[in-house]
């Protein structure tokens, strides 16, 4: 029989697997013998004897012991019951609990010889017994891997079929990775590799058998990432900008600021893409503050001097007239003609402005979802830059590209993402990260508040509005609920309101608000109209108000470290000093974590490191839209140095002439035409 025909094969030629089983698995995305054998422990218990000095608490441990007393049983009610015994292990005099095993009573007997397996309290000296066995300790492995199971399927039934399948063909499991590579990494061989995954003697087994499989899965993902990376890049055309070198730096001096060094490397990467042959596509990150529209605007400028047109679109009205008078402030100066296209303006002044865009004597046009609109024609557009791009769908990022022919791409974000997630999600993206802040910005002062200190927090935020100053207050509900108790927009607005009545204006903004009215509100705030906006997270992304120095977040451990850092940043965007307060009471350790690392660091980027290791890439972006991968074994977080290397070598791999035909990467290019990314053809 072909070998790759007999992994393919159903599992139901496993030898007691019948339909309803076959069934379970398939639920569980297991449908042919491979499927099997790849359906990996997602951990190991650990049966091993160890000194119980060696274990910390909480951690499951197995001890063999004599017990030292008659079991003592006692009933709560009709079904629970606490069953205790003394047991000698080593010099050790210890507890066991066995609960709402009654039956036990009669098998135990003092003197007699167990082996329990239990969660230690080393606190206490207990073990909470999960299993048990009369007699002394034996095991026919020290590592028993634990699966995920559907149904009325066991771990006890899949570790058996899983036993039959390797067997049966697990001879017939093929190396998919070069040797070099293998013997580069000093790698364990595939086959070797699955049986130590399945059948761990040592903990060593484990450890080399997880090394093997994480490394294969990243390489196997980047290489897919990579591979449409270059189609992108040599396949979809591209304008080559020659932009005046020259007129640039004499830019440069009519720059209110100097640059910072991580602006300077940035440019020169977004320059290098101009005048390259190929379409640009970069995201730049930097944190609120970072100075981006700096670097837009020097994009924009270098384009202009090539003698292209430029646009940027943005989520909102506000943002884009912000935009579009940074712009004016910068590019006007040097001669350029910026203009803003939103939705409110209509009429004459719309096609005005629109036969101006298409004669080219518009310059950069400044916009929100508008500028994708049919009638929006450019002369000669050569550069796209969208500002958080999250915010628009992937339709809307393809229409703006389409209005000129193959321009280059700047996507900007200022929530800062870790570099593995970075690499990940964006892998088919350069990326380009402003890691410094300008000079002489101050620190944004951030203090936790326990929910009984409201008076004290709302006193000092009257201090700073007498000042003339202005304050967000943020919630993260709109109205009551009965399944959270967290303060909610409404009912805070109305307190606030009556707390500093006749002293303040107090506004109201969230998600349910017609765009209009969001807009009209944080018009008014803008414009010092109102002093305190109380809002949900819609303010998170793209306000600028440099009056505002006051940042009040209500239940702030129900928000993750980047978000609570994006709402941190709507304040200390002026020359005063800016306050923070987090208004929290966590009832779990990792809340207090976060509250913690707020206080300690203003670093988005660290923030944002902290943030995936306690909340993990799905929570990071949000499970339904991140487009994250599921890996079966690897952590891009934990693993986060064998996805940097699996990326350099995959885009090493890419780029050599001899991968679409040498025998050796027969298996990898196998994957990526079964990916659905492309052909070899097209690659060549």
């Amino acid at each position: 029989m072909n070998v790759n025909n007999t992994l393919e094969n159903s599992v139901s030629i496993i030898k007691g697997i019948g339909e309803e089983t076959e069934s379970q698995l398939a639920s569980m995305g297991i449908f042919t013998v491979l499927d099997l054998l790849e359906h990996f422990p997602y951990r190991f218990d650990d049966y091993r004897l160890r000194d119980l000095q060696d274990v910390e608490h909480d951690e499951k441990v197995t001890v063999e012991g004599k017990v030292q007393s008659e079991p003592s049983l006692v009933f709560y009610n009709r079904k629970r019951s606490r069953l205790t015994i003394h047991l000698l292990v080593g010099k050790n005099l210890i507890k066991i609990f066995f609960f709402n095993q009654p039956y036990l009573k009669k098998k135990i007997s003092i003197s007699d010889t167990i082996t329990v397996s239990g969660k230690w309290d080393r606190h206490r000296g207990t073990i909470t017994a999960q299993e048990l066995k009369i007699g002394p300790y034996q095991k026919n492995a020290d590592f028993e891997p634990v699966y995920t199971v559907r149904g009325s399927l066991t771990v006890k039934s899949l570790r058996k079929f899983i036993r039959l399948a390797f067997q049966s063909y697990g001879n017939q499991i093929n190396e998919n990775l070069p040797e070099d590579l293998i013997k580069k990494y000093k790698l364990l061989p595939r086959r070797d590799a699955m049986k130590m995954m399945h059948f761990p003697i040592t903990q060593e087994d484990v450890k080399q058998a997880r090394r093997r499989f994480v490394y294969e899965e990243f390489l196997f993902f980047q290489l897919k990432m990579q591979a449409l990376r270059k189609f992108e890049r040599e396949h979809s055309g591209g304008i080559s900008q020659h932009y005046d070198l020259n007129k640039l730096r004499a830019f440069f001096d009519l720059l209110p600021f100097p640059l910072t060094n991580a602006q300077k490397r940035v440019i020169n990467e977004i320059c290098a893409d101009l005048k390259s042959p190929y379409r640009m596509n970069r995201l730049l990150q930097g944190d609120v503050g970072s100075g981006k529209t700096v670097v837009a605007a020097v994009a924009l400028f270098a384009s202009w001097t090539a003698g292209f047109q430029g646009a940027l679109m943005v989520p909102t009205e506000i943002l884009a007239e912000q935009h579009a008078v940074s712009l004016q402030n910068m590019l006007g100066q040097a001669g350029l003609n910026i203009e803003l296209l939103t939705s409110s303006i209509k009429g004459k002044k719309r096609e005005g402005l629109l036969e101006r865009l298409r004669k080219g004597e518009i310059h950069v046009l400044v916009g929100t979802h508008a500028l994708i609109q049919d009638d929006v024609h450019f002369n000669k557009l050569g550069l796209v830059i969208t500002d958080e791009q999250h915010r628009f769908g992937v339709e809307q990022r393809r229409v703006l590209r389409e209005k000129g022919v193959t321009p280059d791409v700047l996507f900007m974000t200022a929530t800062p993402i870790p570099r593995t997630l970075a690499i990940t999600a964006f892998g088919e993206m350069d990326v380009s990260v402003i890691d410094e802040m300008p000079a002489g910005r101050k620190r944004i002062e951030t203090y936790w508040a326990k929910n009984e200190m409201l008076e004290k927090v709302l006193r000092f935020v009257e201090k700073e509005l007498i000042k003339g100053r202005q304050a967000y207050i943020i919630c993260p509900l709109i109205e009551e609920s009965e399944k959270l108790d967290l303060q909610n927009a409404i009912d805070v607005y109305q307190m606030l309101t009556d707390y500093y009545y006749d002293k303040f204006k107090v506004g109201l903004m969230h998600g349910r608000l017609h765009p209009a009215e969001k807009e009209n509100v944080m018009k008014a705030f803008s414009d010092n109209d109102i002093q305190i906006l109380v809002s949900t997270t819609v303010v998170e992304v793209g306000v600028n108000v440099p009056n505002a120095t006051i940042m009040v977040i209500y239940d702030a451990e129900r928000f993750g470290l980047s978000q609570l850092h994006q709402l941190r940043g709507r304040v200390g965007r002026g020359q005063d000093q800016s306050y923070c307060f987090l208004l929290a009471n966590p009832k779990t350790d990792v809340g207090k974590e976060r509250m913690k690392i707020m206080i300690e660091t203003n670093d988005g980027f660290v923030l944002s490191e902290k943030d995936l290791e306690l909340r993990g890439p799905g929570d990071f972006f949000g499970k339904k839209q991140s487009g994250l991968p599921e890996f079966k074994v690897a952590d891009m977080v934990h693993d986060y140095r064998a996805l940097e290397v699996a990326r350099n070598d995959a885009a090493q791999l890419i780029i050599q002439k001899d991968f679409w035909h040498d025998q050796k990467y027969h298996y990898l290019r196998k994957y990526l035409e079964e990916s659905g990314v492309m052909d070899g053809e097209k690659l060549d």
